[in-house]
């Protein structure tokens, strides 16, 4: 995403969906660490309106000044950049590892017949799994069961050469992914989820 803009202070804190009441300068994570983003600065409000609920969850006071927990996960390079890692509720927690929307759904787009992908978490066999579903280019839906296992091996095939994507052992194909109307980019990924339970064997 590049750097912080000069007003804006940007740290990286360890990953938590409890409150945070008081900053404490040992949250910030080190270069390379993917957290939660939190930023500080002019613009940033210092509370919600009429959400007190919201304000725990969203909000760090530091003295005078105030945090915002973005709800959003990224992380910091040496050079300062910012590399973002997809939204904190979006992650799919394993048993030994976590995954990120980003990194994961960039590794099986690069297959030429997917026109969009998502991660998504399920439940197979009593415990917490990855699954990733495929949005495939028009015309390029699998229509038979051999088509569908060979298009489910090469993405496999792609998953396997990266850590981050080795895991998710579940293909499924998706006709078209809910989206938001507003400009069909962001992807309903909660509702992905429970499609995607439904629909594995």
């Amino acid at each position: 995403m590049g750097w912080p803009v000069p007003t804006v202070t940007l740290r990286i804190i360890p990953i938590s969906d409890e409150p945070i009441a008081q900053w404490n300068d040992a949250l910030a994570l080190p270069p390379g660490s993917v957290g939660e983003i939190v930023v500080r600065g002019p613009m940033v409000t210092r509370a919600y309106v009429n959400r007190p609920q919201s304000n725990l969850l969203a909000k760090i006071a530091d003295g005078e000044a105030v945090w915002h927990r973005m709800g959003d996960l990224g992380a910091l390079d040496e050079q300062g950049r910012l590399w973002f890692y997809g939204r904190k509720s979006q992650r799919v927690q394993l048993a030994s590892q976590c995954l990120y929307t980003e990194p994961c759904e960039l590794v099986f787009s690069q297959h030429p017949a997917v026109y969009r992908a998502a991660l998504v978490g399920i439940t197979r066999g009593g415990h917490r799994a990855a699954a990733i579903v495929i949005e495939p280019q028009p015309g390029q839906m699998p229509r038979t069961t051999a088509a569908q296992a060979r298009f489910t091996r090469e993405l496999l095939a792609l998953g396997a050469a990266h850590a981050c994507t080795r895991p998710i052992q579940t293909v499924l194909f998706h006709p078209s992914f809910p989206v938001d109307i507003r400009h069909n980019a962001k992807i309903f990924r909660e509702q992905l989820a429970l499609w995607a339970q439904k629909h594995v064997k």
